[in-house]
């Protein structure tokens, strides 16, 4: 059986990650109606702060659907474990 390793991405990445959803203005009406301000917050949030605004934005994307959705959803959860 073959298993992956996968690494925690780094703050960085999380970071970059919650900038796509922030990049993605003609949703934030629709599907980030919420998830904005918590994706604005944790851009300045560091280690847990950090991975508890992971959760509430993984919350508050479920229906956001872009390309990109899946790699940025994949990165926050990966930081939350």
């Amino acid at each position: 059986m073959k298993t992956s390793i996968t690494k925690r991405p780094s703050e960085m990445e999380v970071k970059d990650a919650i900038a796509v959803i922030l990049s993605c203005r003609e949703s934030y009406d629709t599907s980030l109606n919420y998830a904005i301000e918590y994706c604005r917050y944790g851009l300045t949030c560091t280690g847990d702060e950090l991975r508890v605004q992971c959760l509430y934005i993984l919350n508050n994307i479920q229906k956001w659907r872009p390309e990109c959705a899946k790699e940025v959803r994949a990165t926050l959860k990966a930081f939350t474990k």
